[in-house]
């Protein structure tokens, strides 16, 4: 696939930050979750970094138990340096997802046992000013092709993970989840977006979490 302007730069943290990855489907994806949570795709100071969805560093390294070597992407904007697990960086999403986990669960065992977190796109996708451009702002004719090979991948996850729910972190996630696995017999769902560019999700964002599962049949008591 191509794709161009304004995406200048195409990073791929399942090729140059694989090792941490690796560790994460090793440690945690071998259960058969209950539920599995899609993210839209890696954050430029999360997976970017790390290898792992909503990966903020700190949050990856001590709550998780994560860190490997990172290398490079092939092609790395000056304004978006790839430093791995040395990154100070903080992202917001990462941090209040894996930190309403951790306040919620008994360890990362305990959650995982029940979710999985995923991204329905593994790509990260850099302008020339260095701004991030998320997939659903690509121009069409660069979208279809990146969504189709997108679905197959979340279909070929939840047939190895084998969930009954499926839940879209943000309401695109939980779009394409809808249009992937349609007729699955799954529940799909939606809950806020972590982002501190949501209004909805800086207020509150672990109650909001919390109800919306609720309401979708999911206990965490």
């Amino acid at each position: 696939m191509s794709f161009s302007p304004p995406v200048a730069y195409v990073y791929r943290p399942l090729d140059y930050a694989w090792a941490p990855h690796r560790l994460y489907l090793e440690r945690y994806g071998s259960s058969r979750p209950q539920v599995l949570l899609v993210g839209m795709n890696p954050g430029p100071f999360g997976m970017a970094q790390t290898g792992v969805p909503f990966g903020d560093v700190a949050m990856v390294r001590d709550w998780l138990g994560i860190e490997a070597e990172v290398g490079k992407p092939a092609r790395e904007h000056p304004k978006r340096p790839v430093e791995g697990f040395s990154c100070r960086r903080r992202e917001v999403s990462g941090q209040r997802l894996w930190g309403w986990a951790r306040d919620r669960f008994n360890g990362p065992e305990a959650f995982f046992e029940r979710f999985f977190v995923a991204n329905y796109c593994p790509l990260v996708f850099v302008e020339e000013s260095g701004r991030n451009r998320t997939p659903d702002k690509l121009a069409r004719v660069q979208r279809e092709p990146l969504f189709a090979a997108c679905d197959r991948a979340l279909r070929d996850t939840v047939a190895l993970l084998e969930p009954s729910f499926v839940i879209g972190v943000g309401r695109f996630a939980a779009e394409r989840a809808a249009a992937a696995l349609s007729g699955k017999g799954l529940v799909l769902g939606r809950i806020p977006h972590p982002s501190p560019a949501s209004p909805v999700a800086n207020r509150g964002w672990a109650g909001q979490t919390e109800q919306a599962l609720h309401n979708l049949g999911i206990a965490l008591a």
